[in-house]
């Protein structure tokens, strides 16, 4: 927790005399919040208007694209972004955007199929240019054989954990992604990556704590079941290599991105309980819980085996557990504002009806 006072943490809300990227985080920071408070509002207010519900559905995402757009080009023009890293995912956000206000306007088979074949696409091949950069060998220097081994048993250790409790825990779930399923995933990533952008702090060697920045992905998976939820993560966790891209090792790529964010798809892994169904912001609360230890988890691992250099004289696990432990930092406020959210009545009856059609077989 000292780390908190040094001087190497900003706090993004109050820097309004920054420049550059601080500086629109902070501007980015308090639009987010206004537009939220607005739309809240308003949509509790006219609750039966449907073009009320659509047209902010589609400037939410619209608008989460511009931010991760914005931010996206800093890191590309400041901080050396690759450009096959950042055309490609620029690419993304906005066939995203793109694709919202399509949707929008017209939601026939024909389009939503066309609309769902381009973003993949596009998401496709932001990771097969990911897979180019990788094959360049330029993140592979300073590591021994035993980390390799280390961090390649720890990618196959996780992804088979995290495989057998999405299959164990979403035996009940539909398997195929309808229409609903797509457009709530591409409006949570697209929020989630947003709102990450907007850090209230940030560790001076990556890492940082964010606006509830995984919420709406946590809130996906209790809605659509943790195997559209670990899926939905793994997109977000691509995504968020856009942010501090700092790659030493594919396998550590993979732990602190795909892996540790596809853990956070778990978070609904309570939310067919039956002894809690009465009980849904305990269910959200327990789910939140297992999925952020196995997010630390995977941080840890990538720590130890890829970062050890930055413990010095410092045991290694020790160096790695404290480091990381920003994560619970970063989580508790989601599991805060998740927890108020699901103890408004009206919002869960609103949640129970979307996740009733997503257990029908």
């Amino acid at each position: 927790m000292a780390t908190l006072l040094t001087s190497e943490w900003k706090w993004y809300p109050f820097l309004f005399d920054g420049e550059g990227v601080d500086l629109f985080r902070t501007i980015f920071f308090w639009i987010t919040i206004a537009l939220s408070l607005v739309a809240l509002v308003t949509l509790l207010v006219f609750r039966e208007n449907k073009k009320l519900k659509v047209f902010w559905l589609v400037s939410g995402i619209v608008y989460a694209c511009a931010v991760s757009g914005v931010f996206l080009s800093f890191s590309f023009v400041e901080d050396g972004l690759r450009p096959i890293l950042f055309y490609p995912l620029l690419a993304v956000l906005l066939i995203v955007a793109i694709c919202a206000v399509v949707l929008a306007v017209n939601r026939k088979r024909p389009i939503v199929i066309a609309c769902a074949v381009v973003f993949a696409l596009s998401v496709l091949s932001a990771l097969v240019c990911m897979g180019i950069f990788f094959a360049s060998g330029e993140a592979t220097d300073g590591i021994t054989l035993d980390e390799n081994i280390g961090l390649i048993l720890s990618v196959v250790g996780l992804v088979t954990l995290i495989g057998a409790l999405a299959f164990f825990f979403g035996k009940g779930e539909r398997k195929e992604f309808d229409t609903k399923s797509i457009s709530y995933a591409a409006v949570c990533i697209a929020m989630s990556f947003a709102l990450s952008y907007l850090r209230i702090v940030k560790m001076p060697q990556g890492g940082s704590i964010t606006v509830a920045s995984l919420l709406p992905l946590m809130i996906y998976s209790y809605l659509f079941g943790v195997r559209k939820g670990v899926f939905a993560g793994f997109i977000y966790g691509v995504l968020q290599a856009i942010q501090d891209p700092y790659l030493v090792h594919p396998a550590q790529f993979l732990l602190d991105y795909p892996v540790a964010f596809s853990a956070i798809g778990l978070a609904g892994m309570f939310s067919s309980v039956k002894k809690l169904e009465r009980l849904p912001q305990i269910q959200f609360l327990l789910g939140g819980i297992v999925a952020s230890v196995l997010r630390y988890l995977s941080h840890v691992l990538s720590g130890a085996f890829a970062f050890s250099e930055y413990a010095g004289d410092q045991n290694v696990w020790i160096y790695t557990l404290s480091y990381n432990s920003f994560v619970f930092l970063d989580v508790a406020i989601v599991l805060a504002v998740g927890v108020l959210i699901f103890s408004t009545p009206t919002t869960v009856k609103q949640f129970i009806r979307i996740k009733e059609g997503n257990t029908r077989h």
